[in-house]
């Protein structure tokens, strides 16, 4: 499973582990489901940033399955989803 690291300069945090999900062209060159470990108060937004994921192009952020916010701030064992717009016909 592919890891990322971020790397944040705050003393004093604790590190904390998230599952990232990704969903439809969010994948192209990315694991659908990898472990990122971050400092405890990360947000969804940092997350997104270090992903490489403008945040414009996520329609749908959920936090454990619920709606989330760029601004929430993330806790150890949290999962977070993200989705870009879908189309169809």
């Amino acid at each position: 499973m592919n890891s990322y690291n971020m790397i944040i300069t705050r003393r004093g945090e604790e590190m904390i582990k998230v599952e990232v999900r990704l969903f439809a062209y969010f994948r192209e060159g990315r694991k659908k489901n990898q472990m990122m470990e971050v400092d405890e108060g990360t947000t969804i937004s940092n997350i997104v940033k270090v992903l490489g994921i403008d945040e414009i192009e996520v329609a749908i952020m959920l936090l454990n399955g619920r709606d989330g916010s760029g601004d929430r701030q993330l806790k150890d064992g949290d999962v977070i989803s993200l989705f870009p717009p879908i189309g169809g016909g």
